[in-house]
Formats: structure tokens, C-alpha cells, sequence
């Protein structure tokens, strides 16, 4: 197991992916309770629409997602509040009258400009694996943001969450803690939304704090459980999603949905006991000590970690994560230019209006199916000193990442060729992750 993990952390993407979605996590488990309990669960589904929407709109616009994804996702958030509190409009109809709208406009913003391409389908499905370092960093500000006002503000939100007449009536501002549950909600429905896509954030706030529930009466306890328990599925997700090539948001999903199985199993057929035990008195101990062990072992691993693709001269794009490290040269290339990349895959030839271009690639899938090619374009120093071989031939390719300008464009990678040949094995042409 910890030979898996090393070699995991042994790919500067998996890393990155692995500290955003560990703190996008323990973020959603945490504002995950207090939505449960005040019934607003299904506010992640909601504001999770609205951002793809957004998404869709700064696609068509060619602007950074997140800068025009935050302050939408905030705005509705803000929106939904209101209309929960001054209208006639209430909780569940609020979510769906938004988030229903946010798709319509979405999809026909989608149909008029750029159509469904693959960087739409990775917000609507999630694609952790696929950020560039702005967006890393990005998430990392804005998660520690997030859990920096939970803490601080921790007690306010926990009075809210129980009894929101007693606490106004005690002197405190429900209307603006309310305000900050929902600015911190929508922070981390945007973050989320690159890890577990549109489709499936909302399960990221709901299943840990259910599970947690399970087991827990006190308000703490179900906070720091849900914490572990999510920050251990993701781990697991991961994990599961790189040895069997699946989906990683849909894989965290699943662990999730198989540990509330497993909590409500125990809580029906076990709680009577442990309430009667020696250990019904420390059980409250149990996930506060778990979830600091989880986090200071989980970032241990993660900075013990030496990344091939950070440290090596020479990268090899494996078979096993081949889109997934291709992808990661594309979207952070300033870390690989200069650098010698090898790797094996079909020889293409396309010709152009003026010249011939060559490409190394494999098949992978597109938005919806397997039409996606994912690989490099390559080029001789010299081409007519150094000969190609036929089309379709199995290659291994090695060169150094270069760019070059065309039509007053300077943003095209192709591998300046040291060596190019025929293999007599090939390898899989089809490729998933």
C-alpha cells in the first residue's frame, strides 16, 4: 500500500490534486453539517449549477474561469438566502428556481459559442488531475480562507445552526453569520466543482456529515468525524481511481456511499453496546484525535514526496497516466520547457496549407467518447537529414519541449526530436487516465 502511495506522489499533478482536494474536503465536511441540519443539503447541488452556468459563460468570454466563477456562485448564494428568508419562495423550490435556471442558460451559452467541448465536460464530470499551478494556488488561498472563518467564527455558526431564534434573541447577527455560511458554501462549491464536477459536488457536503451523524450526537464530535471521514474517502478515492483507471470525483463518491453503509450498519447494530461500554464516555475523543493524526501523517506524505516531473531532466510519459501527465505539460508548461520528454505512441502526419505537421499520440476520450487524440507534435531540427517513418507506425519519441510562433501566435509545444524510432510492440492505443 505504501509503495502505491509513493509512486502516486510521485507525479507532480497527483500531488497538487492531492493537497487541493484533502482541503477542499475537510472545507465541505465541515460547512456539510451545519447545511444538514439547518436543510439547506441541497444548496451544493444548486450553487453547483450556477457555477457551471458561469463556467459557461467565461468559456465563451475566453476569461479565467474562477474569476468569473467566485463571484457569480457568491452572488446566487447571497440570492438564495434572501429569497429563502423574504419571499414566499422557500428552501427547496429557492434551490431548484436557481439552480435550474443557471443550467438552461448555461447549455444554451454552451450551444452558441464553443459547444461541449472536453474543459466544459471537465467542470460538469470533474477533473482534479488537470490544473494549471494558478488554479492550485488559487485553491489552496481560498480553502485555507474558508477554514480560518470556520474556526474563527465557530461558535456563531454553531448557534445558528441549532437554534437560530435563540441566537438572535441572545444578540447576535444570524442575518450576517447566515450571510457567511453562505459565502463560505459558495467558495467551496467553486473550488469543489474542479474535484467532483457540477454533477457530484453536492455529495462531497452531504455523505460525510450523514455518515458522521450516524455514530455522533454532538455537534463537535459530527464536525471533526466528518472531517476524517472525508478527508479518508478522498485519500481512497484516489487511490482507487489511479490503480483501476476510474473516474476520481465518481470514485470519491463511492467510498463515501460504502462508509455510510458501513456507519449505519454499526449504528444499528452496535451503538447499543458502545453506549453500555467502558468507551461510550471516550468516544467523543476518538475523531479529534483521528483527524489530527489523518492531517499531520496525509501532508507528512504528501512533503516527503519528490515529483518526477519537478526534479528529472527527462520526463517518460507512462501508459498509465498518460492523458493525465500529457494534460499536466499542456496546462503548466513554463515547468517542462527545456526539459526532455519521452514517450511512446502513433505516428501521425497531417499536412497543412503550407507544411506537413507530425505528431506522437494515442486515442483517449473526447467530451463524449473516445474521439479524443492526446500526445505532442514533433519535429526534426533538420527534417530532411532525419527521415520520418510511415504513418501509423508504433514510436518511441524523445525530445526537448520547445515552442514556436506561428501566425503571430506563440503558444504551440512540439518536441524538438532527439531521436524518433520504430517500434516492433506496440503498446495500448487507447488510452482512459
Amino acid at each position: 500500500m505504501f509503495e502505491i502511495i509513493a509512486e502516486m506522489l510521485g507525479y507532480a499533478f497527483l500531488v497538487r490534486a492531492v493537497i487541493v482536494g484533502a482541503l477542499v474536503s475537510i472545507c465541505a465536511a465541515l460547512l456539510g453539517v451545519s447545511l444538514v441540519l439547518k436543510r439547506y443539503s441541497m444548496i451544493g447541488d444548486g450553487l453547483s449549477h450556477v457555477g457551471f452556468g458561469s463556467l459557461a459563460l467565461a468559456t465563451a468570454l475566453n476569461a479565467a474561469p474562477l474569476s468569473v466563477a467566485i463571484p457569480v456562485v457568491i452572488a446566487a448564494a447571497f440570492l438564495l438566502l434572501r429569497l429563502s428568508e423574504n419571499s414566499r419562495i422557500k428552501g427547496d423550490a429557492a434551490v431548484a428556481l436557481i439552480s435550474t435556471g443557471s443550467l438552461a442558460i448555461g447549455v444554451i451559452i454552451i450551444s452558441q459559442t464553443t459547444g461541449m467541448n472536453t474543459d466544459v465536460c471537465n467542470y460538469l464530470f470533474g477533473s482534479i488531475l488537470a490544473m494549471a499551478k494558478a488554479d492550485v494556488y488559487l485553491s489552496i488561498a481560498l480553502s485555507s480562507l474558508v477554514l480560518a472563518l470556520f474556526i474563527l467564527f465557530y461558535h456563531k455558526l454553531f448557534a445558528i445552526t441549532f437554534d437560530e431564534t435563540f441566537a438572535k434573541a441572545s444578540g447576535i447577527k444570524t442575518g450576517l453569520y447566515n450571510m457567511l455560511i453562505a459565502l463560505l458554501t459558495a467558495l467551496t462549491i467553486v473550488l469543489g466543482m474542479r474535484m467532483m464536477g457540477a454533477m457530484l459536488i453536492s455529495s462531497l457536503i452531504i455523505f460525510p456529515a450523514l455518515s458522521s451523524m450516524r455514530l455522533f450526537r454532538r455537534f463537535k464530535s459530527v464536525t471533526v468525524c466528518s472531517a476524517v471521514v472525508s478527508i479518508l474517502c478522498f485519500f481512497i478515492g484516489v487511490v482507487i481511481s489511479y490503480l483501476y483507471a476510474t473516474p476520481t470525483g465518481a470514485s470519491v463518491v463511492g467510498v463515501n456511499i460504502i462508509v455510510f453503509a458501513l456507519f449505519w450498519l454499526i449504528e444499528v447494530w452496535l451503538l447499543k453496546a458502545l453506549r453500555s461500554s467502558s468507551l461510550a464516555g471516550k468516544r467523543r475523543m476518538i475523531p479529534k484525535t483521528a483527524v489530527i493524526l489523518t492531517i499531520i501523517l496525509s501532508f507528512s506524505a504528501i512533503g516527503c514526496a519528490k515529483p518526477k516531473a519537478e526534479l528529472a531532466d527527462t520526463v517518460e510519459i507512462g501508459e498509465k497516466m498518460f492523458i493525465s501527465q500529457v494534460n499536466d505539460v499542456y496546462l503548466n508548461a513554463e515547468d517542462y520547457l527545456g526539459k526532455t520528454i519521452k514517450l511512446e505512441g502513433i505516428f501521425k502526419q497531417e499536412q497543412g496549407y503550407e507544411k506537413s505537421y507530425c505528431f506522437v499520440l494515442r486515442y483517449g476520450p473526447g467530451c463524449c467518447g473516445a474521439d479524443g487524440n492526446v500526445g505532442f507534435e514533433v519535429a526534426w531540427a533538420n527534417e530532411q537529414a532525419r527521415p520520418y517513418p510511415a504513418a501509423d507506425s508504433w514510436v518511441e519519441a524523445a525530445g526537448v519541449l520547445k515552442t514556436y510562433e506561428e501566425d503571430g501566435y506563440d503558444q504551440f509545444l512540439y518536441l524538438d526530436l532527439s531521436s524518433l524510432n520504430v517500434l516492433s510492440k506496440r503498446g495500448a492505443e487507447t488510452v482512459i487516465q
